[in-house]
């Protein structure tokens, strides 16, 4: 055949859903009903579960799914085997789409307005001057594991990852940096013995 019709031979038939399988006289919100009804709490649940627990989010993306749901509900009403594998696929596309979101816009901005002006003033400046004096007393292992751990605010898996050591050891180092920091501005006369 080769997309050719032959004289005589009728048309394949496009793989567009069957006319008789379509809901034409469907009631949307009895439908979006339904999904909520039977689907809701599992699709919440699966949601938050990759979305590390965030229950809101999750309700989100119900939502979302449910919205999509109304939208193709004269191809989706009379095809029940198929919709809730059509739901769940929906809601994963919809998880990927907001992590790849999050990585890709920068965080929330916080208002001028509601900075703390505490945080600009002199007495902060100067603690940070110290700080910073007392962090260069300490050797290069140290300096590293609190900049990763307390600046940075990685993990210990993310600093150990970066550092190439396991995260026992990681630990074991921010401990002894953190001792010694205190040593440090024990010593400047900052922290009282």
């Amino acid at each position: 055949m080769n997309g050719i019709m032959e004289t005589g031979t009728t048309a394949l038939a496009p793989a567009w859903p069957d006319a008789r399988r379509l809901a034409p006289d469907i009631d949307h919100d009895a439908f979006v009903r339904d999904i909520y009804d039977r689907y809701g709490p599992l699709l919440v649940r699966y949601a938050a579960r990759l979305l590390d627990g965030d229950w809101h989010k999750g309700e989100d993306i119900l939502q979302e799914t449910a919205a999509r749901a109304w939208k193709h509900a004269v191809f989706l009403g009379g095809r029940s085997e198929h919709l809730r594998p059509w739901l769940f696929t929906v809601a994963r596309n919809l998880v990927i789409d907001h992590h790849r979101a999050r990585r890709t816009r920068p965080l929330e901005l916080v208002p001028v307005d509601e900075w703390d002006a505490s945080s600009d003033s002199t007495a902060s400046t100067i603690n940070s001057h110290v700080v910073l004096q007392a962090l260069g007393e300490l050797n290069e292992q140290q300096q590293t594991v609190i900049r990763l751990m307390y600046y940075l605010e990685c993990s210990v898996s993310q600093a150990a990852e970066h550092l190439g050591i396991p995260p026992g050891t990681v630990k074991s180092r921010a401990f002894y940096a953190v001792r010694a920091l205190r040593k440090a501005l024990e010593k400047q006369g900052i922290l009282g013995v």
